[in-house]
């Protein structure tokens, strides 16, 4: 038995977390196929949009007090939710988590704002340092949970401070030195806690330049990258000395389908959303990849993509 064992109790935790958060702060049973750019997922019992970080603070300590497993997200761009959705409460810090002020050489932001965003204003300032980022479809709190980066790039190079939610002391400033960045991990992944936003210490640049940097980057992601359907980004992790798509390619999986899942024939890292897929296509696809890579070549490749809800019988290496 979950947490709930009643629809009268869902509804009284709902009614609960309304005079929390307020009435167009909270949804019910919401489908997360709405939330994610893999357009996949199933309900939620509790979506919550948290206007400032106290209503963030009280509605973690409502979960804890009411046993409610939660989920922070950011804009859904790297999650995949299962058919079945999630049984707790999902707290999405974008729209309400977006403010963006620059004060010199630094950009402060809330963890909603995108990625894009920042890095538009860091333009218009004239400030480089983030055109790797200028193309991410992420937000600065996930890009920072996972050091995220492109082209040569990583969040790891700009970040001066992120400030955090650790749920034993409270609101406090880390200094990029205690991140432990790593590839696509950091000390907030490794010890669950939340991040609220960062500052990025950025270089005075030519404006010409920047512009001209970030429409290449466009371009390259354009030309290589099927953002033309609906995906979670990269599907698996880089490989020591080699590239997932490559090894996917070599494999013979360009174009492979299950269901309305199919590896990218534009980019053979890339799983998408080829018509009404569901979770279990994707994992399922997922799978099949891993196994016929790994026999292969004998290499494992690991999932970038974060899945949340009970997954569907299927089993990663």
């Amino acid at each position: 038995m979950g947490y709930l064992e009643t629809a009268r109790q869902k509804h009284a935790l709902y009614s609960d977390l309304i005079k929390i958060a307020g009435e167009d702060s909270v949804l019910l049973d919401e489908p997360m196929c709405r939330h994610t750019s893999f357009r996949i997922g199933g309900p939620a019992d509790f979506f919550v949009m948290p206007r400032d970080e106290q209503s963030l603070i009280r509605i973690l300590q409502f979960c804890r007090e009411n046993g409610i497993p939660d989920y922070i997200m950011g804009n859904g761009s790297n999650l995949l939710v299962m058919d079945n959705g999630y049984r707790g409460l999902i707290i999405q810090l974008f729209k309400n988590f977006s403010a963006i002020t620059i004060d010199g050489l630094r950009i402060r932001a809330q963890a909603g704002a995108m990625l894009t965003g920042i890095a538009k204003c860091a333009q218009r300032e004239s400030l480089t340092g983030m055109e790797f980022a200028s193309g991410i479809p992420g937000t600065l709190g996930g890009a920072a949970v996972m050091n995220a980066g492109a082209y040569g790039g990583e969040m790891k190079d700009i970040t001066e401070t992120v400030r955090i939610l650790d749920p034993e002391s409270g609101v406090r400033e880390l200094p990029c030195a205690q991140m432990n960045f790593g590839y696509r991990t950091s000390i907030v992944a490794e010890k669950g806690y939340i991040v609220l936003g960062a500052v990025l210490k950025l270089e005075k640049g030519d404006l010409s330049q920047i512009t001209g940097r970030m429409e290449e980057l466009k371009e390259a992601r354009t030309s290589k990258q099927p953002l033309e359907l609906p995906s979670a980004g990269s599907t698996f992790k880089r490989p020591k000395d080699h590239f997932a798509g490559k090894l996917i390619m070599e494999a013979g999986l360009r174009g492979y389908r299950v269901g309305g899942a199919m590896v990218s024939d534009k980019h053979c890292g890339f799983v998408v959303n080829a018509g009404n897929a569901t979770a279990l296509d994707v994992l399922t696809l997922m799978k099949d990849v891993q196994d016929k890579v790994f026999s292969q070549t004998g290499i494992k490749l690991e999932p970038e993509v974060k899945m949340l809800g009970e997954q569907q019988d299927v089993i990663f290496r």
